[in-house]
């Protein structure tokens, strides 16, 4: 009986996410299979929930709508930061991946949007918020 995959199955897979326009994102397709633990928090809900009742062998693709990936971009996560606050010696340019420590000491990234006088505006949304995803599986074993 073929086993099919539900909230704690451990399954080996390849993967692929697409832009919607079709740009690859990530795949595992020509680096080898990964493997995980369904509600390990390895992969986001929105994505895991594409796998449940699928078995070995499956090769599926989902559009996967932001607010089940990483969310809607929110404009209050556009900061404005005065250009002194960045150390003297920062080359700073429009995408600049920038890291920040928020209250917890947890490192927060921040992606420089733009740079006008003092007032440098980063951008803290995940780089694909707002951004609808095709998901591509491929299910090589379930346990």
């Amino acid at each position: 009986m073929t086993q099919s995959i539900n909230t704690s199955s451990h399954v080996k897979l390849n993967f692929a996410l697409h832009h919607a326009s079709g740009q690859t994102i990530d795949s595992t397709f020509d680096k080898g299979a990964v493997e995980l633990t369904i509600g390990d928090g390895n992969l986001l809900e929105g994505f895991e929930s594409c796998l449940i009742g699928l078995v070995t062998g499956d090769h599926q693709t989902f559009m996967v709508p932001p607010q089940e990936a990483f969310g809607q971009h929110n404009p209050a996560n556009l900061q404005t930061i005065k250009r002194h606050q960045f150390g003297p010696d920062m080359v700073l340019e429009q995408g600049l991946v920038v890291s920040f420590s928020d209250a917890a000491n947890t490192e927060l990234p921040g992606v420089v949007k733009t740079i006008d006088g003092d007032n440098v505006v980063v951008d803290f949304n995940h780089p694909l918020a707002g951004v609808e995803l095709k998901f591509e599986v491929e299910i090589l074993e379930v346990s």
